[in-house]
């Protein structure tokens, strides 16, 4: 049995990725590694927390030893480093955290992973890296770098970190920049989840500016299996672009949100943009697609409906994280603006 560490397995996309291999994929061993900071939360892994292929550990992918320690007693095979503080605003408040996390964690463990002579080190990233596009055009795996957020920036080194160890001393990589993720179990500090909460507390829905930026969304599902994809299929020293071709203005995704909960648009509330916000992204996926055969499966439509129909049932699930720190974050960021 292979057996493989997913850092970050308590969060968002990374419980998303370790379901699905535990449901689809019964030959693999997930040990899974997450510090399990204000998004990353054990509720994500319910059904799945003591299924005989899934080991838990809480821990900082900063933790050489821990790392080194979990590599070789499970004999780990790979690692998909989901791990990662991941919102921009946040970014803006506290950089030094991501610089942290998403940088010398990474760090930590390409060292480990060149020391243990892995079969394959995925790094998860995203196409916040490539910066700001203008109305025309998408970014390829090819677009220059061109971070525009301390978040952005944190990632763009990371992906950076993992190049430069395949160059110098032969790693084998892989990385993934995926766009902008939505679906079940996503932290409401994110635009589509925050949405879904405000509208059904009748509270106002803040949109940053005029609402006109664009984004490419995707499932996360789909992302899940365009990593597995990568992991199992792709030559080493690829870079994947993962985008759903759904490119969509924040103002109509919002609109859409409340005509599906039946609210009214009069809880739209425009707040200050914040600093620096890239105005439009859009993914171009024919390398992934061509090389490795991979489509999205979910069309945004469905996607969002999936969506909201999951937040409505796991109503527990939404109150339980919408509390305490998330909270005090939330009228940080909103309650002047």
């Amino acid at each position: 049995m292979r057996t493989i560490l997913v850092t970050g397995g308590a969060g968002f996309i990374g419980s998303n990725f370790v379901r699905m291999v535990l449901e689809e994929h019964p030959d693999i061993r997930v040990v899974n590694l997450d510090k399990l900071t204000y998004a990353g939360n054990l509720e994500n892994l319910e059904g799945y927390r003591d299924h005989p292929n899934h080991i838990f550990v809480k821990g900082d992918i900063c933790d050489g030893a821990l790392v080194e320690s979990l590599i070789s007693t499970y004999k780990i095979d790979a690692v998909i480093n989901f791990a990662a503080e991941s919102h921009v605003d946040r970014s803006l408040e506290e950089p030094g955290i991501f610089i942290e996390t998403n940088v010398k964690g990474t760090l930590t463990l390409l060292k480990i992973a060149l020391e243990k002579k892995l079969e394959r080190f995925v790094q998860i990233s995203t196409d916040e890296v490539y910066g700001s596009l203008g109305p025309e055009g998408k970014f390829t795996e090819a677009t220059p770098l061109s971070p525009n957020s301390p978040y952005s920036a944190s990632k763009a080194s990371a992906d950076m970190l993992v190049q430069a160890f395949g160059h110098s001393w032969g790693l084998r990589y892989n990385i993934t920049r995926c766009s902008n993720n939505y679906g079940p179990y996503q932290f409401p500090e994110k635009m589509i989840p925050l949405m879904i909460h405000n509208a059904l507390k009748d509270k106002p829905l803040p949109v940053y500016g005029d609402g006109m930026h664009i984004r490419d969304w995707l499932y996360v599902y789909d992302h899940c299996t365009a990593v597995w994809k990568v992991l199992t299929e792709a030559q080493p020293g690829r870079v994947y672009n993962i985008g759903g071709n759904n490119e969509k203005h924040n103002l109509d995704v919002v609109r859409l949100i409340l005509k599906a909960l039946g609210k009214p648009e009069s809880l739209i509330t425009f707040v200050k943009d914040r600093p620096g916000h890239d105005r439009r992204y859009a993914i171009d996926s024919s390398r992934i697609m061509a090389e490795l055969n991979w489509r999205p499966s979910v069309s945004f439509e469905e996607g969002l409906s999936r969506t909201i129909r999951w937040y409505l049932e796991h109503s527990e699930w939404l109150n339980h994280v919408v509390s305490g720190q998330y909270q005090d974050y939330y009228k940080r960021m909103y309650s002047n603006r």
